[in-house]
């Protein structure tokens, strides 16, 4: 396959650069050179076939798209802190940037989008988190995720896009044992265990998998890579559909 990965710059995007690049065709689409640095020091140099420019631009995106047969698309806004009242990155990255992805994968008839979302791991009131069930929070970056899901369903529905959308939770590397922050994970001074992490090398293979399957044309999974989250979430369906093993090991973040 010929896939461009949007946000390959960025946490997430450098596992799945690493466990696409001896098996397909990969071309990484970031805003700039810079934004290289912040993982070169764990990941290394990339010299495959690289584009820059900003998702927010149509045709930058819509250049690249033309070039492809599949996309995944990692690409989110974070603003340390949080989102702000005026802030208005997360609406035009987060929302335009996505449009403009599945409609030059509409135009250009692409047969596959990997979209990574989010989502919680258990639902606040108890229920099972399929496919159907949305997330809760009213935080913007929830409503922005949640409407990139919707905007994901919508593209489906109508022009009957092909898409698959994966839900991490909270995103960690098992081999380093940091978070997407850089924080030290588990022991005493570290982020502590919780019901919704999964390793990035891991949603690194679910994307490959979902990009690879043809099993489906639409579907909206967990990828949470520990043993309780299968009693709280779709992850099952993600097992059987993909043929996704989870290798990260997360219990080594219980506590004793």
């Amino acid at each position: 396959m010929k896939v461009a990965v949007f946000g390959a710059e960025g946490f997430t995007g450098r596992a799945i650069l690493a466990n696409m690049k001896d098996r397909h065709e990969v071309h990484a689409v970031c805003y700039n050179l810079t934004g290289w640095e912040q993982w070169s020091d764990i990941d290394g140099k990339w010299n495959g076939m690289t584009s820059y420019g900003d998702i927010v631009d149509y045709d930058h995106v819509d250049s690249v798209v033309s070039r492809v047969d599949t996309i995944i698309h990692t690409t989110v806004y974070f603003a340390a802190g949080g989102y702000g009242p005026h802030d208005e990155k997360p609406f035009l990255i987060n929302l335009k940037g996505l449009w403009n992805v599945l409609e030059s994968a509409r135009k250009h008839k692409v047969r596959r989008v990997v979209h990574i979302g989010s989502c919680g791991t258990v639902h606040r009131d108890g229920i099972f988190y399929d496919s159907d069930i949305r997330r809760t929070d009213g935080e913007l970056y929830g409503i922005t995720k949640r409407l990139q899901e919707e905007m994901c369903r919508q593209f489906y529905d109508a022009f009957k896009l092909s898409i698959i959308v994966l839900r991490p939770d909270y995103i960690v590397d098992t081999r380093l044992n940091i978070g997407r922050h850089r924080e030290k994970m588990g022991g005493e001074d570290g982020r502590p265990w919780r019901n919704g992490l999964v390793c990035r090398h891991d949603l690194a293979e679910a994307c490959r998998l979902a990009a690879e399957c043809e099993k489906t044309d639409f579907d909206i999974l967990h990828v949470v890579g520990t043993k309780e989250a299968e009693d709280h979430c779709n992850v099952g369906r993600t097992r059987e559909l993909l043929g996704l093993e989870f290798r990260g090991d997360l219990d080594q973040y219980r506590p004793s």
